[in-house]
């Protein structure tokens, strides 16, 4: 069933290595792009002269473009190429950066938030793309997850040396310093990043975007992969880009370093994880949905137990939370496996953008919900509570319950693709039979 043309043995090319590293800065720029505001909420606030509610929008709004782009970037990737669309990314979060460096006050803020998500949404499914044709196919669900693992230094470089530049230099200095990043990561690409090897022949998409788009959306296989990455990485976007601070400290009474602390953890448990989580794709593709299904039960399971606590929660438990929620990331890669493997190569990228889609909206849906449910909460408790933080996030139920329903029902479609190929898929049941059959 695998489709995208990559190498099938041998080792990795020196060119392959070289490609692969600097299409790798340019998603790790990328992402000291995306979380620079993380760190900056506090400057904002006074530089702009507005709210918590205000600041929080801009989230809102990056992550919006960032996920309604998927589709759009995946049919241009389909037609122009990864170093087209990296380089492209790269220039326009440098202009978002330098706008929000030098504008004094509202709205152009939104437009240069605007600009970042488009970038942003341009990057990291065109890396992958790269890995897809650049490495031996064996080696590429391990390879996508040390790409998204290295990105984590991004948010490292956001955390350190930008919160540095910040205070030490003023804000214009620090976002201009950043889209001089954003040039330089552009100017890296165009010169040493080649779509494909000399051993590979891409064809490129033919035909209408819309055509593209109806075609991957008829692969089963599609559909699984966007369902596994809603249901792995909803929850860590959740946690990560808004709500998660507020939870440690208001509802949980730990001080601000102590959730800083703690949200560091989830950021390595990520790291830690996905290169486990790569290996076992590599030498189990046929149980990819289990690995999926799995961790989906585990961060459920952490959080019902933390939400239940009648009052906070002891730090041991919180840690386990922490690290459970931080597998969703490397999780959510899996899903574009499911994409590589199952679709055309001229379509790969149309494919990865739709799975791209599904953790970022059911985000962008959930962050609002906690956020109309806390202040529904607010007035009934006199002040976010540990109570009202405990109804808001119930309902991250509604959408874990929808994508586990969607991995089972498109995984039921996509083994019967495969079964119509003449690959069946034995159940766990059987396996664990033929085990038991086998030993003496």
């Amino acid at each position: 069933m695998t489709r995208i043309p990559s190498r099938t043995g041998g080792r990795v090319s020196g060119r392959g290595a070289l490609v692969w590293g600097a299409a790798l800065v340019a998603y790790v720029i990328a992402v000291l792009h995306r979380t620079s505001l993380g760190v900056a909420g506090v400057e904002a606030v006074d530089r702009f002269g507005i709210g918590a509610t205000v600041l929080s929008t801009f989230v809102v709004v990056q992550l919006a473009v960032y996920a309604g782009l998927q589709v759009p970037v995946g049919v241009l990737l389909d037609r122009l190429g990864a170093r087209t669309l990296v380089a492209a990314g790269a220039l326009l979060m440098a202009t978002g950066q330098l706008l929000l460096g030098l504008v004094p006050a509202m709205p152009p803020v939104y437009l240069a938030r605007v600009l970042i998500g488009a970038g942003d949404a341009a990057t990291f499914i065109s890396v992958i793309s790269l890995v897809a044709v650049w490495f031996p196919a064996r080696q590429v669900p391990l390879i996508t997850q040390v790409t998204g693992l290295v990105g984590q230094l991004g948010q490292l470089g956001a955390a350190i040396p930008l919160v540095a530049v910040l205070h030490r230099s003023g804000w214009t200095v620090a976002f201009v310093g950043l889209a001089a990043l954003g040039v330089l990561a552009a100017l890296l690409t165009v010169i040493v990043v080649r779509d494909t090897p000399p051993w590979v022949t891409v064809h490129r998409a033919q035909g209408g975007a819309l055509a593209q788009v109806r075609a991957v959306t008829r692969v089963p296989g599609t559909w699984l992969g966007f369902w596994s990455h809603t249901l792995s990485a909803f929850t860590v976007n959740v946690f990560l880009l808004l709500w998660g601070f507020p939870f440690l400290t208001v509802a949980q009474g730990l001080a601000p370093g102590a959730a800083s602390g703690l949200l560091t953890v989830t950021v390595v448990s990520a790291m830690v994880m996905g290169p486990v989580l790569g290996t076992l794709t590599a030498r189990h593709p046929l149980r990819r949905s289990w690995l999926v299904l799995g961790l989906a039960v585990l961060n459920a399971a952490s959080w019902v137990v933390v939400l239940l606590q009648p009052g906070p929660s002891p730090r041991w438990l919180l840690v386990v939370l922490v690290v459970v929620v931080g597998t969703g990331g490397p999780a959510s890669v899996i899903g574009f496996d499911f994409a590589r493997t199952s679709n055309e190569a001229a379509r790969i990228g149309t494919a990865t953008g739709l799975v791209n889609v599904g953790g970022f909206a059911a985000a962008v849906v959930t962050v609002l919900a906690v956020g109309v449910v806390l202040d529904l909460r607010a007035p009934v408790d006199g002040a976010l509570s540990l109570a009202a933080f405990r109804a808001a996030f119930a309902v991250m139920a509604v959408p874990w319950a929808v994508a586990v329903v969607g991995v089972l029902v498109s995984r039921r479609r996509a083994r019967a693709v495969l079964a119509a190929e003449g690959t069946v898929v034995p159940s766990i049941r059987e396996v664990l039979a033929r085990r038991r059959a086998s030993r003496p």
